[in-house]
Formats: structure tokens, C-alpha cells, sequence
């Protein structure tokens, strides 16, 4: 597993408060809701906004993350608010030994905390738990944002070659990721870092 894609980063991030963790879903995954069909596997979902808001909107929705303390707030978040969403402390490099399957895969800041080889296991797993015809909605750090704060940079290229195969990239769109604004000693794009939104839809094998 890779420095990137490190547990007790994150783990150590949850133990405050993380930059990303902002009580409400990243606007570009919000925007794109129509494009979502249950049932639904947010992966990476932190403390589960965007779970949750599709969740409200009538989803079945799965959460997945691999830090504990981020699925126990998701899980009482859930409870407060009255929705039904299926919280699971896991991996999201482990997805091949599952034997679930999704109509549409949220990304929401994930696929940039990995490393190459990472990448190739992580899109594996998600051909097997996707049926052909599937979405990804993957929001991700592009390589247009300066700096050197926060994960690594994603050009379209590097998307592009990610999901050859498997997958086709329909669309990627130029946006912002929303951050806390509250954030200290870190520095991104005004609006907030630069990114890529991408719709990918997995292909007949």
C-alpha cells in the first residue's frame, strides 16, 4: 500500500477536524444527482455527506472507508438525520473480494490519494463490483491547481489511461473542490483547489 493511500494520515486527520470534511457534499458530486442510479457505492465517503445526500434524494447508498473513526461518524450522522445508508469500515483497494454490486460509483476525492500502482488495483475492483453500463462520478485534485498542498495532481491523461479498458471516459469537466473555509497555513486556488469531474462508464468485457 502506498505512503499516499497512508491509514494513519487519515486516521490522524479524523482525529481533528479533516480539511475536506465540511457537513454538507461536495457541490459537484450534489450537481450531478441525475446522473445517479441505485444502488449506489460511495467509496472513500468519509464522514458520508455525499452518501447521505443521495441517501435524501430517494438512493440506496453503501459508504465505504477504511478509517473507523470516519464510519462511526457517518453511522451517527445517519441516525440524526433518519436515513438509511449501509456505512462499512473497508478498503477501497480490497473491492475485488466483495460480491456486491453498483449501478453508480461516487468518488469523491479518492482515486487522487493513490499511487500508480494503486490505481490499477483500485479500478480492478471497481470492474468487479460494477455491471457494464455503470457510472463513475469521480471528483479528483487536477494538475492545474499550484502548489504543492494537499494530494497528489491528476491530469486528464493520467484519468484516461487509469480506466482504459474496463471503462470509457464520457466527459471531464474543469471545477473547484470545496474545502473548509477556516483552513490554516494552507493555501489553494481562490473558489478553492482546481479539479476534475469525470463521468466514466464501465464497458461490456
Amino acid at each position: 500500500m502506498s505512503n499516499l493511500h497512508d491509514r494513519s494520515h487519515f486516521e490522524n486527520s479524523y482525529a481533528g477536524k479533516p480539511p475536506w470534511d465540511m457537513g454538507k457534499p461536495q457541490a459537484a458530486s450534489a450537481e450531478s444527482v441525475d446522473l445517479v442510479i441505485s444502488p449506489v457505492l460511495d467509496a472513500g465517503c468519509g464522514t458520508g455527506e455525499n452518501a447521505l445526500f443521495l441517501a435524501a434524494s430517494g438512493h440506496q447508498v453503501t459508504g465505504i472507508d477504511f478509517v473507523d473513526e470516519a464510519i462511526r461518524i457517518a453511522r451517527r450522522k445517519a441516525d440524526e438525520r433518519g436515513l438509511t445508508v449501509e456505512f462499512q469500515v473497508k478498503d477501497a483497494l480490497e473491492l475485488g473480494d466483495w460480491d456486491k454490486r453498483f449501478a453508480t460509483v461516487i468518488d469523491s476525492g479518492l482515486f487522487h490519494v493513490f499511487s500508480d500502482e494503486d490505481r490499477i488495483q483500485y479500478v480492478a475492483g471497481l470492474t468487479h463490483v460494477t455491471e457494464p453500463g455503470a457510472r463513475l462520478l469521480l471528483l479528483c485534485f487536477c494538475d492545474e491547481e499550484p502548489g504543492s498542498h494537499g494530494p497528489r495532481r491528476v491530469s486528464q491523461r493520467e484519468i484516461h489511461a487509469a480506466f482504459h479498458g474496463a471503462w470509457a471516459v464520457e466527459n471531464i469537466r474543469a471545477t473547484l473542490l470545496d474545502v473548509r473555509p477556516d483552513l490554516e497555513g494552507i493555501s489553494f486556488s481562490e473558489g478553492g483547489p482546481k479539479a476534475w469531474f469525470a463521468i466514466i462508464r464501465r464497458n461490456s468485457l
